[in-house]
């Protein structure tokens, strides 16, 4: 249970502790979102985060063809090994 306080001119609220490395919150970014019944604190999600996961699930719902297979599976080179 925490209570507001008086931040100069604004209000805010001390987490504890125990709280912050439970939602492992620790070093994170915060944004806050109005719900229904009150605050909704959470880690700030990068857009990137989780791509990969999105990526493998678009992949399985769809059939891909051997041209696309072999693109897929290609080997990532740098620009250094192209010759131009």
């Amino acid at each position: 249970m925490t209570t507001l306080i008086r931040i100069g001119n604004s209000q805010g609220i001390r987490i504890p502790k125990a709280v912050i490395e439970q939602a492992r919150l620790e070093d994170k970014q915060l944004e806050f979102k109005i719900i229904d019944d009150g605050l909704l604190i959470q880690p700030v999600k990068k857009n990137r985060e989780g791509w990969k996961e999105q990526f493998d699930k678009a992949l399985k719902s769809q059939e891909s063809s051997e041209a696309d297979q072999e693109w897929l599976d290609a080997p990532l080179v740098d620009e250094e090994d192209l010759e131009w």
